[in-house]
């Protein structure tokens, strides 16, 4: 019987790097330990036939995950009565929240009908946002405060809990998410492959993440005119989906970047796998808009797996994923400027970017999700 039940919104089929990060976290752990309670899509049958794990759905996306609003409310009451069940069916000894807003508020109401304890995991992210609503701020607070531990997935985390949250530093332990370091591997230059893909004869240039204003695509595409003054053949290649592809796109075409920037949209592994072990440098030019930014950013690890250097936004965890300046760099991304500077800079010296690779792979080793799950096991023994 597991004794731990893991309730979180994202988990795969859906893509992204918090739903792989649950994925492959727990199903690291001893065989049988976890039952995941994750989010209903409807997609969902054949990946649950096919995973280690034994997971149940039920609908978890709210609205606004706030309890004034009656659609959240109702989920909410759901959660609870689908959660005290789990609880008692299965002797759930503790539980493990996604996040503190919705899973983690449900987890301490839970709580106080059953007295299960409860942990939440917490990347930063979404710190920024629920403090804009005094609801969300009221409701985070008291999550954070039944919760017998929190997990950081970083020390900025860390230090947003204690500053601006007030949590004690004895209740914060940091994990950093890990790195599938046997699917991703440096690979020789496959040039039949690179010509298939319009690649052949050009420096490549890689981001992959969901097509965002923080993840700042728009300020790479910015970035290549004065790339392109060194480096008339650069390509700027992006993997992903998301609301700002139109945006993207038209920006690509009124800076006449066309034909230097592609869009691949989202792909499988396999398709993602081969784009960092065939791309020259990559890049995910993320900043702070608003309240929001990258609480870790495990691209920049899967990237560094594959043998590649790094460039990275100078906001949020990006710092923790990298051993700056050995297998990559953080640069401030607000404006295209100093990304074009530090990009010049790497392509400069073929030489010195093909030893960055070596050590990134070397770098990435240190997170391969068997050591981070050991890592995570001896942290979540303390969580009674």
């Amino acid at each position: 019987m597991p004794k731990t039940l893991v309730i979180t919104e994202n988990f795969p089929p859906k893509i992204g790097g918090t739903a792989r990060l649950y994925y492959e976290l727990y199903r690291h752990l001893p065989k049988g330990e976890s039952l995941v309670l994750c989010d209903q899509t409807p997609d969902s049958a054949a990946f649950d036939a096919s995973c280690e794990l034994p997971i149940l759905r039920m609908p978890i996306e709210m609205k606004t995950r706030g309890m004034m609003n009656l659609h959240d409310l109702k989920r909410y009451a759901a959660m609870v009565r689908t959660m005290r069940r789990v609880v008692r069916e299965y002797g759930i000894a503790q539980i493990h929240c996604g996040r503190a807003l919705s899973e983690g508020f449900a987890a301490c109401v839970v709580k106080k009908f059953t007295g299960t304890p409860y942990l939440v995991h917490v990347h930063g992210e979404e710190l920024g946002g629920t403090a804009t609503s005094r609801e969300l701020t009221w409701m985070s607070h008291r999550v954070f405060r039944s919760a017998s531990l929190i997990v950081a997935s970083s020390h900025n985390a860390r230090r947003l809990l204690q500053e601006s949250w007030n949590v004690p530093e004895g209740k914060i332990r940091v994990v950093h998410p890990g790195v599938d370091a046997e699917r991703l591997v440096p690979m020789p230059r496959d040039e039949p492959w690179r010509k298939d893909m319009g690649w052949n004869g050009r420096t490549v240039i890689l981001t992959v993440s969901r097509l965002q204003e923080r993840k700042g695509q728009d300020t790479m595409i910015r970035a290549l005119s004065a790339i392109r003054a060194k480096h008339p053949e650069v390509l700027y290649a992006i993997v992903g989906g998301g609301e700002m592809e139109t945006r993207l796109r038209r920006l690509a075409a009124e800076l006449g970047q066309e034909s230097h920037v592609q869009f691949l949209g989202p792909l499988d592994d396999t398709g993602t796998t081969k784009c960092y072990q065939q791309c020259d440098l990559f890049v995910l030019p993320n900043r702070q808009v608003g309240p929001n930014f990258e609480g870790f950013g495990m691209v920049l690890l899967e990237a560094q797996a594959c043998g590649k250097p790094v460039i990275a936004g100078a906001s949020g965890g990006t710092a923790e994923t990298m051993r700056i300046p050995e297998t990559g760099r953080r640069v401030d991304c607000e404006t295209p400027g100093p990304l074009a500077e530090t990009v010049l800079e790497l392509l400069a010296n073929p030489a010195e970017l093909q030893a960055m690779g070596v050590r990134a792979r070397e770098w990435a080793l240190g997170f391969d999700w068997p050591e981070v799950a050991k890592r995570a096991a001896v942290v979540f023994a303390e969580a009674k």
